[in-house]
């Protein structure tokens, strides 16, 4: 499986990004963790290839329909082999 460490900025905190990413993982059968963090949205995810593109396409087009995503970054990473699920810290 594949990793990405994505960082959302904008208006993504108080308007249910975190729920929608979590609906969104469950999807495409992501793996990770989504948290508020200071002024933007962290998400550690891992997947399958395709899965893993569709789900950070919808990440940062603003999974929340009344999020608004400014600015993101995405990395490559792998996340502890413990994880088995997505967690919404």
């Amino acid at each position: 499986m594949n990793g990405k460490h994505i960082k959302v900025f904008g208006r993504v905190q108080g308007v249910g990004f975190r729920f929608f990413t979590a609906q969104l993982a469950k999807k495409y059968n992501i793996i990770g963790s989504v948290e508020n963090v200071s002024d933007y949205v962290e998400i550690y995810a891992s997947g399958e290839n395709d899965d893993l593109e569709k789900f950070t396409n919808g990440v940062i087009q603003g999974v929340a329909p009344a999020s608004v995503v400014e600015n993101y970054t995405v990395e490559q990473t792998t996340l502890d082999e413990k994880t088995k699920h997505f967690k919404t810290l």
